[in-house]
C-alpha cells in the first residue's frame, strides 16, 4: 500500500511526466555511450561542441516546427527549404551585399511558408498533403536553380557569422542555438500570440468562440516553421562554406523526431520549445555516438525512425490519457 500511495503522489506524476522525458533519456543516452565509448573521446569537451555545431540546423527547424505542430499542423517542406534558401542565398553573397543575401535566403523560406499555410486554410485539406506536395516543387526548382551545381560561398563574413565562427573555444553554432531557444520560449511562453497558438492547437472550435482569429494563428505558425528553415539554410550555407541542392533532405525524420521526443503533440494543443532543443541535442547525442560505434549511415536512419516511433507511441498514450 505504501508503494501504491507513493506511485499515486504529485511527485512521482511529475518525474514520469512526458515533459521530462527528453531529459532524463538525454542523460541516459549520454551516460550509455560513455561507457560503450570509454576508450574514445566522446566525453571530450571539443566532441560535444562538434555536436552541437552539427546539430544546429536540426535545433533551429525543431523549433520552428514546435509552432506548426502547436496548431496542430506539420511542414514536410522543411528539408526542401533549407536547399531553396541556401541556394538563393549562395547565387547571391558574392553580388550583392551579404545581409541583402541573407534576407533573400529567408525570405524564401517565409514566403514557402506563407503559400503552405494559406493554400491549407484555404483549401480545407491536411497541412501534410499540402506541404508534401510542395516539398516536391521545391525540391525540384532548387534542383533546376542551379543544375545540379554546387554553389561556393568564399564571403569569409557570411561563412564567420553563420557557421564557422567562434568565441573562444564557443562555437557560434551554440549562440544561434541559443537565439532560437529563447526567442522561441518567449513567443511560445510568454506571449499573447503563444496563448492563442496553444488554444488554437487545443481546440479551434472555442478559440474562434472566444474571438481568437483562428485562420491568422494558425497562417502565421505555418510561416514561422518556413523561416526557421530558410535559417537553418543559412547555417548549413555557412558552416559548410556552400551551398547544394541536397541540403537538408535527410532531416526531417530528425526534427519531427526531436520535436516529438521533446514534448510536442503531434495532434496540436501542448509544445515545448526547450524539448524540441533538448530533442535535437538528444538526436545529435545518439548520432555521434553510433558513428564512433562503428554504425553505418542506413544503419543510423534505421535508429532515428525507431525513435520517432518511440515518441510516437508516448505521446499518443500521453494524449489518450
Amino acid at each position: 500500500m505504501t508503494f501504491l500511495s507513493e506511485t499515486r503522489s504529485p511527485v512521482f506524476h511529475k518525474i514520469l511526466n512526458r515533459e521530462y522525458f527528453v531529459y532524463y533519456a538525454l542523460i541516459l543516452v549520454i551516460a550509455f555511450f560513455a561507457v560503450v565509448l570509454s576508450e574514445t573521446a566522446f566525453l571530450s569537451t571539443p566532441n560535444f561542441m562538434n555536436i552541437i555545431r552539427q546539430t544546429t540546423p536540426i535545433t533551429v527547424m525543431a523549433v520552428g516546427m514546435t509552432f506548426a505542430l502547436a496548431v496542430g499542423h506539420i511542414d514536410l517542406s522543411v528539408g526542401s527549404v533549407v536547399a531553396l534558401s541556401a541556394l538563393v542565398c549562395g547565387l547571391l553573397v558574392d553580388v550583392v551585399p551579404w545581409p541583402v543575401a541573407v534576407f533573400a535566403g529567408l525570405s524564401s523560406g517565409l514566403l514557402v511558408g506563407l503559400i503552405n499555410g494559406v493554400l491549407t486554410e484555404w483549401l480545407k485539406v491536411s497541412s501534410l498533403l499540402i506541404t508534401l506536395g510542395s516539398m516536391g516543387v521545391i525540391s525540384g526548382v532548387a534542383r533546376v536553380l542551379t543544375n545540379l551545381e554546387s554553389i561556393p560561398i568564399t564571403n569569409d563574413s557570411f561563412t564567420y557569422i553563420f557557421g564557422s565562427g567562434s568565441f573562444g573555444p564557443v562555437s557560434v553554432m551554440f549562440i544561434w542555438t541559443l537565439l532560437a531557444l529563447i526567442l522561441g520560449w518567449i513567443f511560445l511562453s510568454k506571449t499573447r500570440f503563444g496563448s492563442h497558438l496553444l488554444a488554437v492547437g487545443g481546440n479551434p472550435t472555442a478559440s474562434r468562440a472566444l474571438g481568437i482569429n483562428v485562420v491568422k494563428v494558425k497562417i502565421t505558425a505555418m510561416v514561422i516553421a518556413g523561416g526557421a528553415a530558410a535559417m537553418a539554410g543559412m547555417l548549413y550555407a555557412g558552416r559548410l562554406h556552400g551551398a547544394r541542392y541536397s541540403l537538408g533532405e535527410a532531416d526531417l525524420l530528425t526534427v519531427i523526431a526531436a520535436v516529438a521526443i521533446g514534448g510536442t503533440s503531434l495532434f496540436g494543443g501542448r509544445a515545448s520549445v526547450a524539448g524540441a532543443v533538448v530533442g535535437s541535442w538528444l538526436m545529435g547525442v545518439i548520432n555521434n555516438g553510433l558513428i564512433l560505434w562503428g554504425f553505418s549511415t542506413n544503419e543510423q536512419i534505421i535508429a532515428r525512425g525507431l525513435i520517432l516511433i518511440v515518441a510516437v507511441a508516448i505521446g499518443v498514450k500521453e494524449d489518450r490519457r
